[in-house]
């Protein structure tokens, strides 16, 4: 048993489950990376076609994205769908811009899925991603006491484990759980329920830290009594026991 205090206030937990993108790593180094080149590409294959590509002032709204002057994502929406949804969602999402574009649905959906692999390909090279303020020092801290952690994460398991490796902490997680693993995502407490059964603690004596409100509705669906925001500008975490701004607010006693 391992007491977290957070803001101020002790609570013991067996077992701490993480959200991956936005929480371990960097969420706009990593996905502006890959969602500027998925799109970029997707608008490639629709002017190949002949087709209206997509206008750059509707660029932000497909998945919640922030950009500068100079068209670069600098932010994101953290209720949005490249934040919580999973690669199936964001597809669709494009597929459906294509389908407007007078695509097939079945065309539309096959090029999405083709330029996603494009971008993999780049992001495979390029990596990336870089571990968020205080990390590193927190997940030591856990293996000090031998606190179990899991990462739960919208991505695929593969890519998970694969992004893990990439920032070289792949080792401090026993479990790490996809939304390839269950039935049914986040907001859902499945994914929860599995990293909780598979290190062999209650979901009431596990936390989970997150950095959007789905995770924390996740978290609650699980029964999970204790759920930590990372929270960022005006997003919304009406589900969150506590909201913190970094991993400093937040130590661990024996």
């Amino acid at each position: 048993m391992a007491k977290l205090a957070v803001r101020g206030e002790m609570v013991e937990v067996e077992a701490i489950l993480l959200d991956k993108d936005g929480t371990l790593l960097d969420f706009v180094s990593m996905w502006g990376f890959w969602s500027m080149r998925v799109i970029a590409a997707f608008g490639q294959e629709l002017e190949r076609r002949g087709l209206p590509s997509i206008s750059e002032d509707s660029i932000p709204a497909l998945w919640g994205t922030r950009h500068d002057a100079a068209g670069s994502i600098v932010g994101y929406d953290r209720n949005g769908p490249l934040a919580m949804g999973t690669m199936a969602d964001l597809y669709a999402v494009l597929a459906w811009q294509g389908y407007r574009a007078g695509m097939s649905w079945a065309d539309a959906r096959a090029a999405a899925i083709r330029c996603g692999a494009e971008a993999e390909t780049a992001l495979e090279k390029e990596r990336p991603a870089r571990l968020l303020p205080g990390v590193q020092a927190f997940l030591d801290a856990c293996a000090g006491r031998g606190l179990p952690l899991a990462v739960v994460t919208a991505d695929e398991t593969e890519a998970a484990l694969r992004h893990l490796e990439w920032l070289g902490i792949r080792e401090y997680f026993a479990v790490v759980i996809g939304t390839d693993q269950v039935e049914r995502g986040k907001p859902f407490g499945d994914m929860a329920e599995l990293a909780c059964a598979r290190l062999g603690v209650s979901p009431a004596r596990a936390a989970v830290i997150g950095d959007t409100n789905g995770d924390m509705l996740m978290a609650r669906a699980a029964g999970s009594a204790v759920r930590i925001a990372l929270a960022s500008g005006s997003a919304g975490y009406p589900d969150a026991s506590y909201m913190i701004t970094g991993y400093e607010e937040m130590q661990l006693g024996g």
